[in-house]
């Protein structure tokens, strides 16, 4: 069982940055990749990106690809999510989910049915 805490986020302008995280307790997940999602407002659960277990290898959705940095730090079973260059329409609940432990997941890892655990959520909103 893993529990996923996000938090970082709140009111940024268009342009800003913002810098989410998502803690781990319960089993560790070092092993295992983690995965960021978003979801605005009247929209389905969208991809943002993953990062595998080891943080050599990180992968983005093309609507935030140059202006998003996955990261982890696995000695405080932290991921990150570095947001810059923000634009309104990254406004939404930012969630990071983890698969169960041994699940063999399809690359590039973006449908929300593959993972097992999920953080509550944190509301980013992007002013114009």
């Amino acid at each position: 069982q893993v529990t996923l805490v996000e938090s970082g986020g709140g009111l940024v302008q268009a342009g800003g940055s913002l810098r989410l995280s998502c803690a781990a307790s319960g089993r560790t997940f070092s092993n295992s990749i983690v995965s960021w999602f978003r979801q605005g407002p009247g929209k389905e659960r969208e991809f943002v990106g993953f990062i595998n277990a080891s943080g050599g290898r990180t992968y983005y959705a093309d609507s935030v690809k140059g202006r998003f940095t996955i990261s982890r730090d696995n000695a405080k079973n932290t991921v990150y999510l570095q947001m810059d260059s923000v634009k309104p329409e990254d406004t939404a609940l930012y969630y990071c989910a983890v698969p169960r432990q041994g699940k063999v997941l399809l690359f590039p890892y973006s449908r929300p049915s593959e993972y097992d655990y999920w953080g509550q959520g944190t509301q980013v909103t992007v002013s114009s």
